[in-house]
């Protein structure tokens, strides 16, 4: 298995993901999704609320907030010592309090703990008018995406086949650069030439433009361009790891499953 990285912040990440199966490349896409644990708001003991909003809504607002998620710091609550009572180790608390008139943001959230902070500062929670006052208390724990979409640490994760663009005679008379959508395609003297296959959608309107039938469009079996974001509530590349970390793991419980029958 081959890995070349063409693009790597702290939010998104792009790479070609070479010499393996589809069946590897959707697992490592649903791992991104679903498997790797982050912390979310799970609870709400609303204290006091005159906004506009209702209990319920305010709740729903603070459990789609992103926290910046420590993985080595927290324990899943089904695999805490406390059992899923509640303690430091598998729980932290973030209360808020607020009176109107203002709009009140993710920032203004106050964590027991300093280094499990709202991702972004600025996502509005409500607009409080003159008078208007919210006072709670919010719990947050670990869990997955696998139980609920508030766990999803990566979005927008997906792949495609690597392209594979064959050009053989070439005429030049440039049909097939007029029509690419993606503009990859480019006169190099007397033949076309790609510029940049990884942005190759398939389209096919090349091949269809070509009065030569010289252009093929294909695409490699075993690679496979992968993108994906974060939350936020953790790296691209810790999130990528800790879900490549999570396939290794079940792979492993299934031989043992699979030994012991």
């Amino acid at each position: 298995m081959d890995i070349d990285i063409i693009e790597l912040s702290e939010r998104k990440a792009r790479f070609v993901l070479s010499g393996v199966s589809a069946s590897f490349a959707n697992a490592l896409r649903r791992s991104i999704l679903a498997e790797v644990p982050v912390l979310t708001i799970d609870d709400v003991n609303v204290y006091e609320n005159t906004s506009i909003l209702f209990d319920e809504q305010l709740s729903l607002r603070l459990g789609m907030i992103p926290l910046k998620t420590d993985i080595k710091s927290f324990s899943l609550p089904g695999e805490c010592t406390c059992k899923g009572e509640g303690c430091p180790s598998c729980q932290v608390s973030l209360t808020l309090s607020a009176e109107g008139p203002k709009a009140v943001y993710s920032g203004d959230m106050v964590p027991t703990d300093p280094k499990v902070v709202p991702a972004d500062a600025t996502i509005p929670i409500v607009e409080l008018k003159e008078k208007h006052k919210v006072v709670v208390e919010a719990i947050a724990r670990l869990g997955t995406g696998r139980s609920h979409s508030k766990w999803q640490a990566g979005v927008a994760s997906g792949y495609k086949n690597m392209p594979v663009v064959t050009i053989g005679d070439c005429d030049s008379c440039g049909k097939c650069v007029e029509v690419c959508p993606r503009e990859i395609l480019k006169l190099n003297g007397s033949k076309a030439k790609v510029t940049d296959i990884i942005e190759c959608s398939m389209c096919r309107l090349c091949e269809e433009a070509c009065d030569m039938d010289s252009i093929k469009v294909s695409s490699d079996p075993e690679s496979f361009v992968m993108t994906f974001e974060t939350t936020g509530a953790l790296s691209a590349s810790e999130l990528a790891l800790l879900a490549a970390d999570s396939i290794k793991k079940r792979a492993e419980q299934l031989t043992e499953i699979i030994g012991a029958l």
